[in-house]
């Protein structure tokens, strides 16, 4: 065991002491465990497959301590309003706790559960033990074992069958407090014939910090969740997110992932399809300086007839490293599989690297799938033609730039929250002089 865990472990039995669910045998259990893994295991290392491109030994270095909750956190109105999204519900999640004061859920249908975790476990919800843990566990890596052993609140929701709601929702998570650890754990629920838009936000006014997020999303029969993610958490932060989806017959899934800000971030995506189930996995990630980006994508096409599309871009300047490890899994019996995947990555100077790792299992010999990889630099011919139509180099470079980003951006339906994605880009684009006016 490295000593790097000492701190963590150490703290650990005065921690357990003050997390939710103390009287859910099942969850203990699930702590137990998890927390023996993780004193074994510790956080991912290069050594495992699927980290070999990121190594997140700077965490030895650091001791982040979790936040217990306090009273209602002062938190600035204007700044606030800058990423909670208008015409939408939002959950907020401060420093890894929920935060009601600060939530907006008027107008919600009352037969449409929202509840902070930490007082669904108080209150025993047996759904909960049903659900939770069905798409991920702690035998897949580090982080995930050590949210599932101390995470310290999120949001639970559930949505009944075929109830569609008319806005999304936004759970928006803060960090405040330097050196924070934010660890929460969210659990979403759409029943069968449902209908939702879910969108994931993480922020913080503080500079360094650790943020662990895991998200179950489970898909009832014919239902259909449209998901978002925006990352552009402080240039000094740590941060792994993980969304893990499981989906039944017919139902259908898109994504969206934005990754903007981080020293080092992570986002896993992984989805379980099932009988003519249907996903579509899009990103987008911008590094600047010495930005480490990584975006771990798994598909598991578990039964026949199944619909996969994934496409993502990155652009890297300076010393950034961007990371895309997509993996499509057809199993035996999943006969008639469609699967595509893509990556692109453009290169703004010779020390930005992109590393990808398309990957295809098809165990199945009826089906159509395939991938495509490109990482280099600005077509000349585009760039020539541009200068043909009196647009000086620069102007064409940046301008062939952006149009790469923004076709991402532009899959964004969502109004208010297009709007905070294309302002995240604009300032964090890594090239100087884009214009807005281009649009």
């Amino acid at each position: 065991m490295s000593t790097v865990l000492n701190p963590y472990l150490a703290a650990y039995p005065a921690l357990s002491a003050v997390l939710p669910g103390q009287s859910l045998a099942w969850l203990q259990d699930i702590r137990a465990e998890a927390c023996a893994r993780f004193a074994s295991h510790g956080f991912p290392t290069p050594r495992e497959e699927d980290w070999r491109y990121s190594n997140v030994s700077a965490l030895d270095k650091k001791n982040f301590a979790p936040v217990l909750a306090a009273a209602t956190p002062v938190i600035d109105a204007e700044w606030l309003r800058q990423y909670q999204l208008a015409d939408a519900w939002s959950l907020v999640l401060v420093d890894g706790h929920f935060c009601a004061a600060l939530s907006q859920l008027h107008g919600l249908p009352a037969t449409v559960q929202v509840v902070g975790m930490a007082e669904a476990l108080q209150e025993a919800d047996e759904r909960l033990a049903s659900y939770f843990g069905t798409a991920v566990n702690s035998a897949e890596h580090g982080f995930i074992a050590f949210n599932n052993a101390c995470f310290t609140d999120g949001v639970f929701v559930h949505i009944p069958a075929q109830v569609v709601l008319d806005k999304p929702i936004q759970c928006l998570h803060i960090v405040t407090q330097e050196g924070a650890l934010a660890t929460t754990r969210n659990l979403l629920v759409l029943g069968d014939q449902a209908a939702a838009q879910w969108v994931e936000t993480f922020v913080g006014t503080a500079v360094g910090y650790l943020s662990v997020a895991v998200t179950e999303a489970v898909v009832g029969q014919n239902a259909s969740l449209t998901a978002y993610k925006v990352q552009c958490e402080s240039e000094q932060a740590y941060h792994f997110g993980g969304l893990y989806i499981k989906q039944a017959r017919d139902a259908r899934c898109n994504h969206h992932n934005f990754a903007f800000g981080g020293l080092l971030a992570r986002s896993d995506i992984h989805t379980d399809l099932a009988q003519a189930a249907e996903c579509e996995l899009n990103g987008l990630y911008l590094g600047g300086k010495r930005q480490h980006i990584d975006n771990h994508t798994r598909i598991n096409h578990n039964q026949p007839y199944g619909i996969s599309r994934e496409t993502y871009k990155g652009v890297l300047a300076d010393r950034a490293r961007g990371v895309f490890q997509g993996r499509v899994v057809v199993a035996e019996n999943a006969q008639k599989t469609d699967s595509t995947m893509n990556n692109r990555n453009l290169l703004l100077s010779a020390d930005a690297e992109a590393d990808t790792k398309p990957q295809l299992e098809i165990y199945a010999d009826d089906v159509k799938c395939g991938h495509g990889v490109t990482v280099g630099q600005l077509d000349e011919k585009s760039v020539f033609y541009l200068q043909s139509r009196c647009i000086d180099e620069e102007t064409a470079r940046n301008m062939l730039t952006f149009a790469f980003a923004n076709e991402m951006v532009d899959k964004v339906k969502v109004k208010a929250l297009h709007e905070l994605v294309l302002a995240q880009v604009l300032a964090r684009f890594p090239q100087q002089g884009i214009n807005q006016d281009w649009l």
